[in-house]
């Protein structure tokens, strides 16, 4: 080797190291409008498919049939008590193989929301909480409580850590573009008390803090800090808006069906129904859709949470609970999903505005000049 070779080797090896991404040159962002991916506003048309509630090898052929309708990301939560099952052991093996799961994501040419909770709701036992959480001492769950903040905190940064391990999150070429920490607390405020907002505020921060270098969401949490962009769940959301004008308009869960319990009417949910609460939401500037359920899958050992909810969690989804087509619903969407992507850049070109014609309403959207 000669003289200048090493010195050559160590300006290269600097020059790699000062345009490696990182969480501070961050690809993906958002602006009031709409979520950005490398320096583009996009409106993300997105699907619930949780991992567990379906074997591994149903996961390539469902992902591809989200791509297949039109879908740009896939959004799962992410399951303590399956990953967790006793403190301090971790288990990321068979449907709970996480790190597969969103390696398939990107493979079928999907973004990735990662909903890390932990504590998730879904209609899983428990909520998603491990059963040997409710045994430390000390312990109340969801509130501004020390032993409850120090193991929620722990599980959060073990999944974030994992997944910059893996080189998932966007900026490192990965799939993973949004995060969300914690689930629903808005409406459980006013029953939790004194130490429900100061639990709130922290559990934001905590999540910024752990660098994934992804903006991180709270659904239903009217009060969330900023950065954390507070989003809707619901059947309905083209009336929702976010607390801060400096955040896009997001609907993280659009529901499809609903959950099917022991002695209840099977749920159903017209696809039609669907279709307009969609294209009415991004009429009014709604610029992330996310379907719960795109696939329900299957309450899988006793996984099923809550009185008489069946082992099925079909949820009359676009996709049934064995991995087909649910027609006419899945082809509806997707043409719908079509004719959103065609406007696409008009749409997030500028804010749109309404104006009322009696029964009806006009709207016009240009590229160059926006919406009005």
């Amino acid at each position: 080797m000669s003289g200048g070779a090493p010195l050559l080797a160590l300006l290269l090896l600097a020059a790699a190291a000062m345009i490696a991404p990182s969480p501070a040159n961050a690809a993906v962002s958002y602006d009031h409008r709409a979520v950005v991916i490398n320096g583009q506003r996009r409106i993300l048309i997105s699907g619930s498919i949780h991992y567990p509630r379906s074997t591994p090898e149903m996961w390539p052929g469902l992902l591809q049939k989200a791509k297949d309708g039109g879908l740009d990301v896939v959004q799962t939560y992410v399951f303590w008590n399956g990953h967790e099952p006793v403190r301090g052991q971790y288990y990321f093996g068979d449907r709970y193989d996480l790190v597969r799961f969103v390696k398939l994501a990107k493979q079928a040419g999907l973004y990735v929301h990662l909903r890390i909770g932990p504590y998730v709701c879904a209609e899983w036992n428990f909520g998603g909480f491990p059963v040997w959480l409710k045994y430390v001492p000390g312990i109340s769950f969801r509130t501004d409580n020390g032993p409850f903040k120090a193991a929620m905190q722990a599980f959060v940064e073990k999944i974030v850590s994992m997944m910059k391990s893996e080189g998932l999150f966007e900026w490192q070429g990965g799939p993973i573009i949004l995060a969300q920490v914690e689930n629903e607390y808005g409406p459980m405020e006013s029953v939790m008390g004194a130490g429900a907002k100061p639990y709130a505020n922290w559990a934001a921060k905590m999540a910024v803090a752990t660098g994934a270098g992804v903006p991180w969401v709270m659904c239903k949490q009217d009060d969330a800090p900023d950065p954390v962009i507070n989003t809707c769940n619901g059947f309905y959301c083209d009336y929702f808006s976010p607390n801060s004008n400096s955040k896009p308009t997001m609907w993280t869960e659009a529901w499809t069906g609903w959950f099917t319990a022991f002695g209840g009417a099977v749920p159903h949910r017209p696809v039609e129904d669907m279709a307009f609460a969609v294209a009415r939401f991004i009429q009014k500037g709604g610029s992330f859709v996310n379907y719960y359920m795109y696939h329900g899958g299957t309450n899988f050992d006793r996984t099923s949470g809550g009185p008489f909810i069946a082992t099925s969690y079909d949820y009359d989804a676009p996709i049934d609970e064995y991995g087909l087509l649910r027609q006419p619903k899945w082809g509806h969407l997707r043409d719908l999903h079509k004719a959103i992507k065609q406007a696409e850049p008009a749409l997030v070109s500028g804010d749109p505005t309404i104006q009322s014609l009696g029964n009806y309403e006009g709207r016009a959207c240009r590229t160059h000049t926006g919406c009005e």
